[in-house]
């Protein structure tokens, strides 16, 4: 397999000082049990053996169960505690079904990245264009508030409960600077009340929660089924050389924790649980004893990119382990 190889080229060591066994406790994350036992979190895939299917679709691991160093074989197995005997409980794929597993631990912490998994819209061509939109509102209002009526025109298929957007940025290549998507003002919920008897006739919605203020003219999309959170954090399948095309909020700069996007997505290999380096690209100067040569200076690791997001040509990271400041237009590559 192509991930597998690629996997297998990287540096993927034991800290020296990694403890025998883990046992899993509520609260714990595979990053930071990854971070009990390996210099880098996305060598987990390599040190349980895991092929594709099960990087993308992992058995759930539970609190309760313990995470044992097989120092012999350089590899990690789990075991529950009450056998006490390690590779007892084997790491297969299994079929995901919502709201199955929610005990078990999730990637990486999810209140950093929650409120982003559903709300931020990336809108590639049309894909907001014929979406069903707000045609009134509710009579005296200009604006809508929490619990206020919204009258929606368009196809809502058999959904009952939407997200409103309105367009909003638009997202440049920091190499190109072309135009490579646009992100969505994400406003808030609507739950449907009653659909139109007639064709011509709006359907009838209230307003969950607000974020922003709605208006006529708000797209509305069914609000996505609720994610879940299990993916591995590996080293993308192929070679990434992508940038870092805007930090969320609108901000320059950025530090741990904030959410990023780059300019490479699902178009380029890019998945769910992808981690990449974090550079500043080095300048070129001059040599000072020789101005007529120039001198490329070694580009700067700073940190790390967890992909929870992706999109076709967009991905949305959170920034992690960071020793400096994330600027748009560093680099996020494999890493080495």
């Amino acid at each position: 397999m192509a991930h597998a190889q690629a996997v297998k080229t990287m540096r993927c060591e034991f800290l020296p000082n990694a403890p025998d066994q883990h046992v899993v406790v509520r609260g714990d994350t595979l990053w930071g049990i990854s971070g009990h036992f390996l210099q880098h979190p996305w060598c987990w895939p390599q040190v349980w053996g895991l092929n594709q299917d099960q990087i993308r679709n992992p058995h759930w691991i539970y609190p309760g169960q313990i995470v044992y160093f097989d120092r012999v074989n350089g590899r990690l197995r789990l075991g529950n505690s009450a056998s006490g005997e390690p590779g007892v409980v084997k790491l297969s794929p299994q079929v995901r079904v919502q709201g199955i597993g929610r005990d078990a631990i999730t990637t990486i912490s999810t209140d950093a990245i929650g409120p982003f998994l559903s709300q931020p819209l990336i809108i590639e061509g049309d894909d907001l264009k014929g979406a069903p939109h707000i045609v009134a509102v509710q009579e005296g209002h200009i604006n809508l508030g929490k619990g206020d009526k919204a009258y929606v025109r368009g196809d809502l298929a058999d959904a009952t409960a939407f997200q409103v957007f309105r367009p909003g940025n638009p997202l440049k290549d920091p190499v190109s600077g072309k135009v490579i998507a646009n992100e969505a003002l994400y406003l808030g919920t609507l739950k449907l009340e009653r659909r139109g008897s007639t064709p011509d006739e709006a359907a009838t919605f209230s307003v969950v929660d607000v974020k922003e203020e709605m208006q006529v003219g708000d797209r509305i999309i069914p609000r996505p089924v609720e994610p879940i959170l299990n993916y591995v954090p590996h080293a993308p399948a192929g070679n990434v050389d992508a940038r870092i095309v805007s930090i969320y909020g609108g901000v320059a700069t950025a530090a741990q924790n904030q959410i990023a996007t780059i300019n490479q997505g699902r178009a380029d290999n890019i998945d769910v649980g992808t981690v990449l380096q974090l550079s500043r690209l080095g300048a070129t100067i001059k040599d000072p004893a020789d101005h007529n040569k120039k001198v490329k200076l070694p580009d700067e690791q700073y940190g790390t990119l967890f992909i929870f997001r992706v999109f076709n040509h967009i991905s949305y990271g959170l920034i992690m382990e960071v020793q400096n400041t994330v600027d748009i237009g560093d680099t996020a590559r494999s890493p080495q």
